[in-house]
Formats: structure tokens, C-alpha cells, sequence
């Protein structure tokens, strides 16, 4: 009985396996814009951006989707400085394949709408969704604040690899990359020709300026350093931060209706991230009245419910 019962586990176990290699797909090697470091559009600590690209055929051949990928912020130096020894601020630090998944998926049967597509997947390695641009090296830690220039980069060596004919283009992107699709949306259309179909979608990307559970203003001050620190200003919609501090422009609420190509967002009503990140923040929170509830909405009191108003658990998907 207990041999019947091994092997069935490890039939589903392999069956389970299989499935999702299937699911999943073909694993996509790295693309170096090493041209870019000349320009110096760098991550963090200098090595140049990279990006995954599963070439179109067929029907998609001159259709473009990319995805940017999410992962956070750094506001100030110290925290950079831990991110430059990650895959989050160093290409050298990035695997050279990842696997296609969820809207990347170049089978059909999974991905019907985008599976013979050309098909992106923007590493991030900047910490400040492809908005930073402050041109002197930060002598000490000897970090690049260059967002805005990788994204530049990318999106030019693309467009020199056949996008500059797409007829039809999204810009997508889930949690920090979510941010950066909606900040980077009408740019993006800006780069194409006159007749692309253009489009941004949006993944978990809608972070909201609220009060946490102390009263403060945690998430507001964190963007405000954010900004400050990569000097992203000047890159942020003009329309917004000629009305408000360039801070507040990297909340989507103010300046989602000021952008003119279409944009879709997606964003459960219930932000695990932004519970444990913007809502109850560790330091608003000294005492751990809320780490249950955050790590499983079942723990939640009925005013912790109340407190956040949301009714869900995601953040972000493919």
C-alpha cells in the first residue's frame, strides 16, 4: 500500500512538472545593449541593461509586446547600494534564460492573443522604473542612477531590430514595471510611427498615496526620496509636476487621466504588497498588530478588514 502510494505521488509530482515546463515555455537567453554604456544608460553599478526577446513570425511579425519588469524601489543610497549587488541593479548579476510565461507564452494554446508576437522582457536594474537621470557617478558607492537612459536605450536598440515598423505595440508591466508602463506610456507611443496601434497595460502597478495605519505618510515620503535621489523629476509627466511636488507624480491616481494613449489597469482590490508596504509598513507599526493579517488575509480582524477596505489578496501575476 505504501509503495501504491509512493508512486502515485511521484506520477502527479512529474505530471504536475511537466505541466508547467509546459506551461511556462521556452526558456528566452539575455540580450546586452552594450552600446548603451557609452551613452551611459547603466544599471546601478555600471554594466549595461539587458532585456529577453522571443522573435515574432506570421501574423505577429510586426507586432510588438513588452513587459518591464517589476521589483521595487531604492530611495537613497544604502538601499541602492544593496540592490547593485542583485539582479536588481546589475545585468552581471542576472540569469542568462528565463522562461516565457502567462502573456510571454509562445504556444498557442496558452497565449492565443500574443503567442507569435515579438515577445520582451525588459530586465530592471535601476530602482526607479526607468525614470533616474543624474549624470555624476555617486563617488562613494559608485552607483548610476540612469533609468531613464536604460529605458531610452533599450527601446532604441529595439526599434533598431524592426520595432520602428510595428503595427501594432503594447507596453506592459507588473508591479514596479506596472508603474514604469504607466509612466512611460505616452513616451512610448511617442517612439513609434504615426499608424502603430499603440496600448500599456498595467499589472499591479497602481500604488495609491494613502495614510498608513499610524497616520503618516510613509509610502509619500519614500517616493519623495526616491525621486530626489535619482534626480527622476525631470522625467515624470510635466503636466503633473508642473501642478504638484514630482513626488506625488509617481502616484498613478494623479496622473492616470492626463495620459492620451490607452491604458489599461489591472489591480486586485486588495494589494498584498501594498498592505504590508504602504498600508501597515513595518515602522508604522512597531508593535506587530498587523503581521498576522498580513500574511493571511484569514487573520485579519474585522477592523483590520474595515481599516483597508479591500476585499482580495494579489499583487501581481503573469
Amino acid at each position: 500500500m505504501l509503495n501504491t502510494t509512493r508512486s502515485c505521488l511521484w506520477l502527479w509530482l512529474l505530471v504536475l512538472g511537466l505541466l508547467l515546463f509546459t506551461t511556462n515555455g521556452a526558456y528566452v537567453p539575455i540580450t546586452y545593449v552594450q552600446s548603451a554604456v557609452a551613452k551611459g544608460a547603466v544599471c546601478l553599478d555600471g554594466t549595461p541593461p539587458a532585456y529577453h526577446w522571443d522573435k515574432g513570425y506570421g501574423t505577429g511579425i510586426n507586432s510588438w509586446l513588452i513587459q518591464l519588469e517589476g521589483g521595487g524601489w531604492c530611495n537613497n543610497v544604502s538601499s541602492c547600494l544593496v540592490r547593485k549587488n542583485t539582479h536588481l541593479g546589475s545585468s552581471k548579476r542576472m540569469v542568462k534564460q528565463i522562461p516565457f510565461s502567462g502573456i510571454l507564452n509562445k504556444k498557442r494554446i496558452f497565449n492565443p492573443d500574443f503567442y507569435n508576437w515579438n515577445r520582451i522582457k525588459v530586465r530592471y536594474c535601476d530602482g526607479s522604473s526607468f525614470t533616474g537621470d543624474v549624470a555624476a557617478v555617486n563617488p562613494v558607492a559608485n552607483l548610476h542612477f540612469r533609468g531613464a537612459r536604460v529605458w531610452l536605450a533599450v527601446m532604441e536598440d529595439l526599434l533598431s531590430k524592426g520595432m520602428r515598423n510595428a503595427e501594432n505595440a503594447i507596453l506592459s508591466g507588473c508591479s514596479a514595471g506596472g508603474l514604469a508602463s504607466i509612466l512611460h506610456c505616452d513616451s512610448f507611443r511617442a517612439l513609434l510611427p504615426m499608424g502603430t496601434k499603440v496600448k500599456c497595460i498595467s499589472d499591479a502597478g497602481y500604488f495609491i498615496n494613502t495614510r498608513d495605519v499610524s497616520g503618516g505618510h510613509y509610502i509619500q515620503t519614500f517616493f519623495d526620496q526616491l525621486v530626489a535621489t535619482h534626480g527622476s523629476a525631470k522625467n515624470l509627466l510635466p503636466s503633473c509636476t508642473s501642478r504638484m511636488k514630482p513626488g506625488l507624480c509617481f502616484f498613478p491616481q494623479y496622473i492616470a487621466q492626463q495620459i492620451r494613449t490607452p491604458l489599461f489597469i489591472i489591480n486586485a482590490a486588495y494589494d498584498s504588497w501594498q498592505i504590508r508596504n504602504i498600508l501597515a509598513p513595518g515602522i508604522a507599526d512597531p508593535h506587530g498588530h498587523w503581521e498576522s493579517c498580513k500574511l493571511d488575509l484569514k487573520n485579519c480582524l474585522p477592523s483590520q478588514i474595515k481599516t483597508s477596505g479591500y476585499n482580495s489578496w494579489l499583487h501581481c501575476f503573469d
